[in-house]
């Protein structure tokens, strides 16, 4: 499951080919949780690891303060964090995470994709259960390390996978609630963490000719190209790795 993910999202990361969108999500994510508990890394879980996926990804330090700075500002809006759920072409569970300063705009606009592409949009759970919420974090591999023995430590904290990836990092999936108590254990044995983040995995895909599958990345193109939209999950099977 969480290797199928990571295939998936640099697949993404690929379609958008432009680190910007990337650095607009993150910073969107860094107001929100400044907004939430404080610009104060040492006492917001949140912000500190956020902090620590814009380092990952090379986003420039003025960026990160810039955000910091409009989430403390009386006068910039707040963002609010929506989900919207519906059906794309072929019978695919779409689901939609947003972060929008005018939730009128981003729902009239994430309807009409859905309508221009064959799909339609669903009411609040029509998906949701179709689809695993977690958090994923990416940590350094340590000089010493015992994977079968962390493994065991982290399974009593909701882990649910974990793997050393191609480059030495450790991939750890654990149940959404448990992202503070993954980053605290993490944090507690001096473990570098490299980056940690929510995602939602399909419990089950369908499997899709090239034609259809085209028809649904039109669909996910048109969402990931709206400012407002952070991810775009799907049950699509994912097209084999060439």
């Amino acid at each position: 499951m969480g290797r199928a993910f990571e295939y998936r999202k640099a697949r993404k990361l690929k379609r958008w080919g432009n680190m910007a969108r990337t650095f607009t999500k993150i910073g969107k994510e860094i107001e929100i949780a400044v907004k939430a508990g404080g610009p104060d890394p040492s006492g917001n879980t949140r912000l500190r690891v956020l902090l620590q996926n814009a380092k990952a990804e090379n986003m420039p330090k003025e960026n990160v303060e810039r955000a910091i700075k409009r989430a403390i500002s009386k006068d910039t809006s707040d963002y609010k964090e929506m989900v919207y759920e519906g059906y794309g072409p072929h019978g695919i569970a779409v689901l939609v995470e947003t972060a929008t300063d005018n939730t009128t705009r981003t729902v009239a606009n994430v309807r009409s994709y859905f309508n221009k592409c064959g799909g339609t949009l669903g009411t609040s759970g029509s998906v949701t259960f179709m689809f695993d919420h977690l958090c994923v974090f990416k940590t350094a591999m340590k000089d010493g390390i015992d994977i079968d023995e962390l493994e065991l430590e982290l399974i009593d904290l909701d882990m649910t996978e974990l793997f050393v990836d191609d480059e030495n990092i450790i991939n750890i999936y654990a149940k959404y609630e448990a992202f503070g108590a993954i980053q605290n254990y993490l944090d507690e044995h001096n473990m570098e963490i490299v980056s940690g983040e929510f995602v939602r995995i399909p419990t089950d895909t369908k499997e899709v000719n090239a034609e259809q599958r085209e028809a649904i990345n039109k669909l996910i193109e048109k969402l990931e190209d709206d400012d407002d939209v952070t991810n775009v999950y799907t049950t699509m099977a994912e097209e084999a790795e060439e």
